[in-house]
């Protein structure tokens, strides 16, 4: 019902009276006021009058009703541990693939390898559960198309030159936009899960605590929506994951800004250093080390050594 009201308000021209709402939704006058009542007490701007009401703001909301089509795959909390535990959580209990947490902040929100990712208001901090449907040496699918259809969504709704760093990460020139973090349950030979949690500084102030960090509102000099990046890159994670035949990484390296570079390799049991020179089939990153031996790196953390990121 929330989502039916705000969907009227948001395309009428006019104030919208309470009869016509009671008509279009055939539900009672005192039920309509009471949703308006809830939807107000959670911050969206609607102003009565004689005329009827009127929605003075969309503001930056992420609630279920939000995502039309999705609101029963969206799960949305106020403040939470990390976006990830909740996903694990609705995995274990069956939930549908595209399944989504996400949170407004978190208070334990992490990278890869341990890190703290900072998480207060304004920015998109979520998790997604995928069911995949292929075998487990094949996973480096799914993360590399997400973080294809993350950077292309956000290119084409912001104008934002965004570049993937290999695995995942997203830049803007040397700074990170969004990090990606991935858990996998498995049984036999194939994919139960994957949850994708991501972490993407939009309206927040990451280069406070983080100097190598930069929001899409520092870049564009305003705030953006989070609900159309959220949305966007739902709508083309789906879809490309559908498609068949797409060779996901020869689009990755449309996208990144990896390969040719100087980097530093940091994993669980060592660091190298030398030149990105390919991503492999398998999603591994090929490394030309001083004495020109290829590395082949599997998992790990990359930095560029030209001004790490």
């Amino acid at each position: 019902m929330k989502a039916k009201i705000i969907k009227l308000l948001k395309n009428a021209n006019t104030p919208l009276s309470g009869e016509i709402i009671c008509q279009d939704l055939g539900v009672s006058r005192v039920s309509v006021h009471k949703h308006i009542n809830t939807l107000r007490e959670r911050g969206y701007a609607i102003t009565a009058s004689s005329a009827g009401y009127t929605l003075d703001k969309e503001g930056d909301f992420l609630f279920p009703w939000e995502f039309e089509g999705r609101e029963s795959l969206i799960h949305y909390f106020e403040e939470t541990t990390s976006t990830m535990a909740v996903a694990r959580d609705l995995a274990e209990k069956g939930c549908p693939t595209m399944t989504v947490a996400v949170a407004q902040r978190q208070t334990r929100g992490r990278g890869r390898l341990d890190r703290t990712w900072d998480s207060r208001d304004g920015g998109l901090y979520f998790t997604v559960v995928l069911r995949p449907t292929f075998p487990i040496n094949q996973v480096y699918k799914v993360l590399f198309t997400a973080s294809v259809c993350l950077a292309g969504v956000i290119r084409d709704l912001t104008g934002i030159e965004a570049s993937v760093k290999w695995p995942n990460d997203i830049l803007v020139g040397e700074k990170k936009l969004t990090g990606m973090l991935s858990e996998m349950a498995t049984q036999d030979e194939f994919i139960q899960n994957v949850n994708l949690g991501i972490g993407v500084n939009v309206n927040n102030n990451p280069s406070s605590v983080e100097p190598n960090a930069v929001s899409i509102k520092e870049l564009l000099g305003r705030e953006f929506p989070r609900r159309e990046i959220l949305s966007g890159f739902l709508d083309r994670l789906e879809s490309r994951l559908e498609a068949s035949g797409e060779d996901v990484i020869a689009l990755w390296k449309q996208y990144t800004s990896t390969l040719g570079r100087p980097v530093r390799i940091q994993t669980t049991r060592s660091v190298l250093e030398g030149t990105a020179v390919d991503v492999n089939s398998h999603g591994s990153l090929m490394v030309e080390l001083a004495d020109g031996s290829l590395e082949e790196i599997f998992h790990g953390d990359c930095f560029y050594r030209s001004g790490e990121a």
